[in-house]
């Protein structure tokens, strides 16, 4: 009976005076923790920034990222620095140059994930975390320098071919070969066929007008609709036959001999193409194994279904 009757509100009493003696404990312990109030790392005024980082402060007047110290749309005014790093109190009480983000010392995850925050809105850069450099976790800052830039165009971190080679040495290697895009001569950059944010066709191609291969922006005598077209340009494109980058072949072809690379395609025509002479082509002589001395329209013709003119 005493159990049923008074179980319940004794059970309360007890964990009342728990409560109160775990309290009495901690703040006996470390009465000065006890005290002081939980800090907050809260922003403060880039002004407060520029305090310490003048050089950085000086310089960044002249960067793009300077919209958001001003733009009071953007939701960063006076706190542009934050944007990136995070709130500074804790980073101006500790005054050692710890407690805020810094990117250094981030993984490149990290990295993409905070330049992307606000970069992913545009199209150039909405695939960049699908693309193949972010696959492969290359970093923005890897290719981009926000605060030290070499190039002011897009904050560059150097000469944009530069830096593709910095890695893609294969393709270094191509641009030496004798027949060639002239790359080295500044005729054409790297970024003018690829996007290195990233983009749906193979290898971050671009596209030209109408969608068409990059190859057309400058090669615009190829560029269709053909009322009478190559097949091969429709199917493989450009790359069917020419190597992008450099070849040793002339013309940047797949092939050092040209009949041999048509007849990839063009070898199961009865009658016209054989070793017999009885054939329309001979290819036995020379004068049928340069088939763009008759079929000078390989890429599309208007006027004629067998492209010979």
């Amino acid at each position: 009976m005493l159990k049923l009757r008074f179980g319940r509100p004794l059970a309360f009493a007890l964990i009342f005076i728990g409560f109160v003696l775990l309290g009495s404990v901690k703040a006996s312990r470390n009465p000065q923790e006890a005290a002081a109030p939980a800090s907050k790392n809260e922003y403060v005024a880039s002004a407060t920034c520029a305090s310490c980082h003048e050089d950085l402060a000086r310089k960044f007047t002249k960067n793009p990222h300077q919209i958001l110290e001003t733009h009071p749309k953007k939701g960063w005014k006076d706190q542009s620095c934050e944007s990136c790093h995070g709130p500074g109190q804790a980073h101006v009480d500790a005054g050692d140059g710890s407690k805020i983000a810094a990117f250094t010392k981030a993984s490149a995850k990290d990295i993409n994930k905070s330049c992307l925050a606000c970069h992913a809105k545009t199209e150039a850069h909405a695939g960049g975390a699908t693309s193949l450099h972010g696959k492969n976790q290359l970093a923005c800052t890897d290719c981009h320098s926000i605060h030290q830039p070499k190039q002011a165009l897009h904050l560059l971190a150097g000469r944009s071919d530069q830096l593709c080679i910095s890695c893609h040495k294969e393709t270094q290697a191509a641009f030496a070969k004798p027949f060639r895009h002239r790359l080295q001569e500044g005729a054409i950059r790297c970024v003018d066929c690829h996007a290195p944010h990233g983009g749906l066709n193979t290898r971050q191609m671009k596209t030209a007008r109408g969608n068409e291969e990059a190859c057309a922006k400058c090669h615009s005598d190829k560029r269709g609709p053909f009322t009478f077209e190559h097949a091969a340009m429709r199917l493989e494109g450009c790359t069917g036959c020419h190597e992008p980058h450099g070849s040793v072949n002339p013309k940047m072809l797949v092939r050092a001999q040209q009949h041999l690379l048509c007849l990839e395609c063009h070898s199961t025509a009865p009658g016209i193409l054989a070793s017999q002479p009885f054939s329309f082509h001979d290819l036995r002589s020379a004068r049928f194994q340069n088939c763009t001395t008759c079929h000078l329209k390989v890429h599309g013709s208007n006027v004629s279904k067998f492209l010979l003119r």
